[in-house]
């Protein structure tokens, strides 16, 4: 992976992480498109940009983050983050294998596209308009719907605002929580896969392959420097497009995205 690689794929990940559309997927065709070999760096480099990305979040937000007389704030994403931390360690192994494998991620996106197109319709009269309405109970629900993102192809974004709308949050108030909630998980995914991680073919953990060349610092830092500025305005831009159009839009575009991967991977590639 060059410079230039590493540059688009940071792009990529700003602009799809916090939108319904699954960065996974986005990242998997670059990468294959590039014929980019995924070693364990590549791969590290794909969740260790999620840093960048965090920090767009609590830089937008930074007086919710920052406001520690609300601890009850802090006490609904502990809770919420919690079925993610243990479910995502349990099935690790077996979400590496799916990644390597395009197809099933392909139809997962066509699969939650359809779903989109249909869930503005159904969850119409939301009761819970902003974050401080939102009980335990609500924010540990949503946490485990978050776990369907789990399932490359499936977006944390979607899962966690589909699983707030269905706990009756407005579809403001559950992008918002969303965004939240992606601090702590992705925080948590970041930190495992530098620090406590070792990849199998290197037997390296994931901070000693970042330092293992000057060309893998490089990148590491171009990737989340790139992925927290376009972090920033996709978190911008979701959030008027939400407000108008509703989730439809987004719909539309994972069906034929996922379509254009499936075509794309079964007989062109």
């Amino acid at each position: 992976m060059n410079t230039l690689q590493a540059f688009l794929i940071a792009i990529i990940e700003g602009l799809t992480e916090y939108l319904p559309v699954s960065s996974t997927a986005h990242m998997v065709f670059l990468s294959s498109y590039f014929g980019i070999q995924e070693d364990d760096f590549v791969k590290l480099f794909q969740f260790s940009i999620q840093f960048g990305a965090i920090l767009a979040v609590v830089a937008l937000y930074w007086k919710k983050f920052f406001d520690f007389s609300k601890f009850n704030f802090y006490l609904k994403l502990i809770c919420a983050v919690i079925p993610a931390l243990v479910l995502g360690k349990l099935f690790d192994d077996k979400i590496e294998a799916i990644l390597g494998n395009p197809i099933p991620i392909a139809i997962v996106l066509i699969l939650g596209g359809v779903v989109l197109l249909f869930i503005d319709n159904y969850f119409q009269n939301p009761t819970v308009l902003k974050e401080e309405d939102i009980s335990i109970k609500k924010a540990v629900t949503i946490g485990f719907w978050q776990c369907l993102a789990m399932m490359p192809g499936t977006s944390r974004s979607a899962a966690s605002i589909i699983g707030g709308m269905q706990q009756g949050l407005s579809r403001h108030a559950a992008a918002e929580f969303s965004f939240f909630l992606a601090v702590p998980t992705m925080m948590a995914v970041t930190c495992y896969s530098v620090f406590l991680k070792t990849y199998e073919s290197s037997q390296m953990k994931g901070y000693e392959l970042i330092l293992k060349s000057d060309q893998n610092i490089q990148l590491f830092l171009i990737g989340n420097v790139v992925a927290f500025i376009v972090a920033v305005i996709a978190i911008k831009f979701f959030i008027e497009i939400i407000k108008k159009y509703g989730f439809k839009p987004w719909g539309w575009y994972r069906i034929i995205v996922g379509v254009f991967l499936l075509i794309y991977f079964s007989y062109l590639k």
